[in-house]
């Protein structure tokens, strides 16, 4: 299983949330409240004041709880977001979000409401790198932000390939966004500040005209369903009114699990001591395998600079990557083909059938023998090519 965007299993903070839990149920009526009642519609204030606190303290962001709210998940928070800043005005203008470079994450393409995609994206540049490596940049330069522009969303560091913006090129993004009268949405479902799945030098990043949102999945907890938007109090007022429609009140669980981590500072300290240090190594180890079972193949790999994937691109690949997935599949391995990472992009482009995510958090001897998997069939492709249409 190398496609699914499951965190590891890490089993120093498996251990934490276990005490945690310990915790929970030795302090008299926590447990029974937090199972007996709704929160808020804008989730558990005990946790955003906590959060706020933190943000406060370590960053200098100017955060109340009033600029936070918690959703049932992030792909509850886009759908929220993506259909408030795109589709049909009362103006009777069509807006869209605009994607600065592809790929993207596959949880964006299919949540908007309107009958018009909701997407625009652009092609990066490629920098082709020593070693096997490349790495995508945002084309700065083409990047215009028309009228029929509703917002900006990148993800840092982005699912699928394990790019992170500098913090050049956020800023340049941000200043688009604040001259277009337009916010940024920043999708920092595995970035800062935590879990902090980040291997490269980066900034947190937040002003009001900023969308920031936050996940607990990647921390280690995927089961309770845990979002969070950092926003300007009038967007988050929208959101908690979203909230209160679609599911009435987020869950209670997640919130009342992490925040005395949150309040004892020991999360952030958690993520750049275990969660990091883990989640690189791993990286390393599977970039090392993939070089090894495939020195012989036109492979290149994204630069890992966060998340828990590798993006490898196969140049010239003789077959598409989604007839690669459906080889794959028939002998147990998982992946995702990557051409459906470019939401919104137009046109035909041969390099998005070229290119495959895989997960590299699961059991190492898993990964191991998929990646031999994946080489053997990939060395067969090139070798005997079989004459199928790109569009099959």
């Amino acid at each position: 299983m190398l496609g699914g965007g499951n965190p590891a299993a890490i089993a120093p903070m498996e251990r934490v949330f276990r005490q945690q839990m310990i915790d929970l149920l030795s302090r008299d009526r926590e447990f029974e409240n937090m199972l007996g009642n709704y929160d808020a519609p804008g989730g558990n204030q005990k946790f955003a004041e906590a959060l706020s606190a933190l943000l406060q303290k370590e960053l200098g962001w100017p955060v109340t709880s009033a600029n936070i709210a918690i959703t049932n998940g992030s792909q509850s928070a886009f759908g929220i977001l993506f259909n408030l800043f795109s589709g049909k005005y009362p103006d009777g203008s069509f807006k869209q979000i605009m994607l600065p470079m592809t790929p993207e994450y596959i949880g964006y393409a299919d949540v908007g409401l309107s009958q018009q995609p909701i997407f625009t994206a652009q092609q990066p540049l490629i920098d082709k790198l020593d070693h096997g490596l490349f790495k995508y940049r945002v084309n700065l330069g083409a990047l215009e932000i028309s009228d029929d522009i509703g917002a900006i969303c990148i993800s840092r560091p982005t699912n699928p390939t394990g790019n992170v913006i500098t913090d050049n090129e956020l800023q340049h993004l941000k200043a688009l966004a604040d001259s277009n009268g337009i916010p940024l949405i920043i999708d920092g479902a595995y970035g800062l500040p935590f879990p902090g799945i980040i291997f490269s030098d980066a900034l947190p990043v937040w002003d009001r005209n900023t969308v920031l949102c936050l996940s607990l999945s990647k921390l280690g907890l995927p089961g309770i369903r845990a979002g969070i938007i950092i926003a300007d109090q009038p967007l988050i007022e929208i959101i908690t009114g979203s909230n209160a429609i679609f599911t009435l009140a987020p869950g209670r669980f997640g919130p009342t699990l992490i925040t005395p981590l949150i309040q004892s500072g020991e999360l952030l300290t958690l993520c750049h001591d275990v969660i990091r240090p883990y989640y690189k190594q791993r990286s390393d180890n599977a970039i090392a395998m993939v070089q090894s079972a495939m020195e012989d193949l036109p492979v290149r790999v994204h630069v890992s600079e966060g998340a828990i994937f590798l993006w490898l691109w196969f140049e010239g690949l003789p077959i598409t990557a989604e007839q690669l997935y459906q080889r794959l599949k028939s002998r147990n391995v998982l992946i995702i083909a990557g051409h459906h990472f470019f939401p919104g992009l137009e046109g035909e482009w041969q390099h998005r059938h070229e290119c495959i995510r895989m997960s590299y958090a699961a059991a190492e001897e898993d990964v191991r023998k998929g990646i031999q998997i994946i080489s053997e069939e990939v060395r067969m492709a090139y070798n005997q090519p079989i004459p199928e249409s790109i569009n099959a």
